[in-house]
């Protein structure tokens, strides 16, 4: 059972009653939390974080909340995202279309903040580039290792009209040599070498593997980066993995690769194409 579901215990919640504005009091938020969504009783919900409050044409009347729950578990703060719909004083997590019994949880995501295109993220492509392609992956997920580096060659074809912002999103629990992987890949785009980046979504590896010096040796046959473990291991790397993850969690991150193209979802993956006759 993972973490998130030993907070929460519970994939439906009910439609509990709130008032009757749009945006219920914050009050009413955390009480609908500890009544209908965090069933674990070792949870304190400390209060629920509004990131973005929108509406959708297919969902006439409602409002849509995305949220951070704060939590504490275990002595540990844990902000756990989480999508609330409110209609005429009340309030759902799910909302299922009957003809196609898709869950619109699932069709709708944030939309992306400004403050994410920054330099540090901008991996190819012009800042001033007309379309802004942001990315969170693992090189390791093959899904990502068949679409990414589609994107990155796009944009490096088409620098004044692409730019790609990468986001790391290690998914531990299935790979945990991503662990070390998207360290070595901050540090290489960190000294310019991108095309370490992009190369790395090639290599061939036990997902499995922890041993930092093998990791470290494979990169080097495969690429021909050599970094230290020294390197990998500095606080500022880690910070920035943690800030990356952070950012996953704000944007309702829950796979990979998750793609926004122009500050909006693009949930097929395959809206790039488009950008490029």
């Amino acid at each position: 059972m993972s973490l998130m579901s030993k907070l929460l215990m519970s994939t439906v919640v009910a439609t509990v009653t709130l008032s009757a504005n749009a945006q219920p009091d914050n009050k009413l938020l955390v009480k609908y939390v500890k009544r209908s969504v965090v069933k674990n009783p070792q949870v304190k919900v400390n209060g629920v974080t509004v990131l973005e409050s929108k509406t959708d044409k297919r969902l006439p009347g409602w409002t849509i909340l995305l949220t951070t729950m704060d939590l504490e578990y275990q002595k540990k703060e844990i902000h756990a995202p989480e999508m609330m719909f409110v209609k005429d004083g009340l309030i759902t997590g799910h909302l299922v279309n009957l003809k196609t019994g898709n869950d619109y949880r699932d069709e709708i995501k944030p939309s992306v903040p400004q403050s994410y295109y920054d330099d540090a993220h901008l991996l190819f492509g012009n800042k001033d580039a007309e379309h802004k392609i942001l990315i969170f992956s693992d090189p390791q997920c093959p899904f990502c290792q068949e679409i990414v580096p589609e994107i990155f060659k796009v944009s490096k074809e088409n620098p004044a009209k692409i730019a790609v912002y990468y986001y790391h999103l290690p998914l531990l629990r299935i790979h945990p040599v991503s662990d070390v992987l998207t360290r070595v890949m901050h540090v290489a785009q960190h000294e310019g070498r991108t095309d370490v980046v992009e190369k790395i979504y090639s290599l061939k590896i036990d997902p499995r593997e922890t041993d930092m010096t093998k990791i470290l040796a494979a990169v080097k046959s495969h690429t021909g980066y050599s970094v230290t473990a020294a390197q990998v291991d500095a606080e500022e790397v880690k910070a920035a993995m943690q800030a990356d993850e952070m950012a996953s969690s704000k944007m309702m991150v829950t796979g990979t690769p998750t793609i926004y193209i122009d500050g909006e979802w693009d949930k097929m993956r395959n809206g790039y194409k488009t950008l490029i006759k």
